[in-house]
């Protein structure tokens, strides 16, 4: 074993010390740290400064009680938190996740992960993540209003434009941020339009960040097919979720002329052979907050199915899981590859085990890592701040020409870091290596700090 394997055993082995219970920031940790050990055999100047023991302790961890009032006049208290992981590159930037799965290992992984991703996308961003145990589902406006409002009164001693700058992920849509952002407005006496990213348009939000992280997913996903020869038009395309990353993962999918024929929520999924209709999947999720059953009642040729990990079961060429973590196990990989799986893009944050990546590789499935082909949400949050302060709103169509040029470069950074220190396909160690570098080389630069 080289030193710098070794080097990479030890900080595992160091984090499964401090954090036993932490599974899945273990596994992301390990992930991006055993990817990059032909980038440390060749910089071992990041191990004297200790980069790595410094990388996976977060800057800052807070945890925060969370009392509101619901709709009965009962009290009910959620936990909160806010992990502060890396501001080397720029502020903390990084969604708010508000799911009963939410705990301080789900927003560590996710905060990791951040930092790398915000990297990637070239942007003067740090990165973090935070969220509560809340779950808006089945509560009333005004439940998550108040509920968002007691958040926001604790969250917003430790958030500001230049040092923490928060957006939506699960749970968390343009409702949620709105009622966040009341809150800060009035605490803080102050219009601070940048300090939350996924706003409403009419109130400084961005055109295209709805649509960024799913658009972006295909911009990146058809970059990597197109280095093969591989045309989109035409090919079947399985999706998980129905949330606004799937919702446009889809949209533009089908723009590329590809036939997608699921999508899923929480308790099932959709089958249509004849391709998802996005108008009524739309109308389901957006407009009336739906389940995703009710599709079949208006599309007798759908079939829908109990439980989620099923829609991988259905034969397709390019694979897309835009739900959440860990939804494609090595079961599920292995039922991709039976039925003949070209190419797997992740638009949710790692939804792929490692034992899936692995598989994924052997079998020479092309793969387009979470931290590369979904950081186009983040890309836009990060152009959101930008017009911010400016005090300016772009077009749809700059927007969008900018998150088509950062997730092409992406791409072309992540195929030349793999081709350089791993297999030319490995974009999940082109990836890992590009981010790394860019964030060690700046630790570097600050100072043991």
């Amino acid at each position: 074993m080289s030193n710098m394997k070794q080097y990479v055993n030890d900080i595992l082995d160091l984090v499964s010390k401090r954090d036993p219970d932490q599974a899945h920031f273990k596994n992301t940790v390990e992930e991006v740290l055993t990817s990059v050990v032909p980038l440390l055999e060749k910089h071992p100047e990041y191990k004297a400064h200790k980069i790595l023991e410094r990388m996976i302790e977060p800057e800052r961890v807070i945890s925060f009680r969370v009392p509101w009032v619901d709709d009965k006049g009962e009290i009910q208290v959620n936990r909160g938190y806010r992990v502060q992981m890396s501001s080397a590159m720029g502020p903390y930037k990084g969604g708010l996740r508000f799911h009963p799965s939410v705990s301080l290992d789900i927003l560590k992984f996710l905060a990791f992960e951040q930092v790398f991703k915000n990297a990637l996308t070239g942007l003067p961003i740090g990165g973090g993540k935070g969220g509560s145990d809340f779950d808006p589902h089945g509560k009333s406006d005004n439940e998550v209003m108040k509920f968002c409002q007691s958040f926001m009164t604790e969250l917003y001693r430790h958030i500001g434009l230049n040092v923490d700058v928060p957006a939506g992920d699960i749970g968390v849509g343009g409702r949620e941020i709105g009622y966040l952002f009341g809150q800060y407005k009035r605490i803080r006496d102050s219009y601070d339009a940048g300090v939350l990213t996924g706003k409403r348009v009419d109130f400084w939000g961005s055109l295209t960040r709805t649509e960024a992280t799913g658009y972006g997913l295909l911009y990146f996903v058809k970059n990597m097919l197109d280095a093969k020869g591989i045309d989109l038009k035409g090919k079947t395309v399985v999706v998980s979720g129905a949330g606004n990353v799937a919702t446009y993962a889809i949209e533009k999918a089908q723009e590329y002329g590809a036939k997608v024929v699921t999508c899923s929520d929480s308790s099932g999924y959709i089958y249509d052979p004849n391709g998802i209709d996005l108008a009524a999947l739309k109308d389901i999720k957006e407009v009336r907050r739906a389940r995703i059953k009710e599709y079949i009642t208006t599309h007798p040729n759908a079939e829908y199915h109990e439980g989620c990990r099923g829609v991988w079961s259905i034969p397709c060429d390019v694979a897309l899981p835009c739900a959440t973590q860990d939804e494609i196990d090595l079961d599920s990989a292995k039922l991709l590859v039976e039925n003949g799986v070209k190419a797997v893009g992740e638009g949710a944050n790692m939804p792929s085990t490692l034992e899936a990546i692995a598989y994924f590789k052997t079998h020479h499935v092309l793969f387009a890592p979470a931290k590369a082909a979904n950081a186009g949400g983040v890309a836009v949050s990060a152009l959101e701040m930008s017009q911010n302060s400016e005090r300016l709103q772009w077009t749809f169509e700059e927007v969008d020409g900018r998150l088509k040029g950062i997730m092409e470069n992406i791409y072309k950074n992540s195929k030349k870091n793999a081709e350089l220190y791993a297999d030319p396909d490995d974009l999940v160690a082109g990836a890992n290596i590009t981010a790394f570098a860019q964030v060690a080389d700046v630790m570097l630069a600050q100072g043991l700090v």
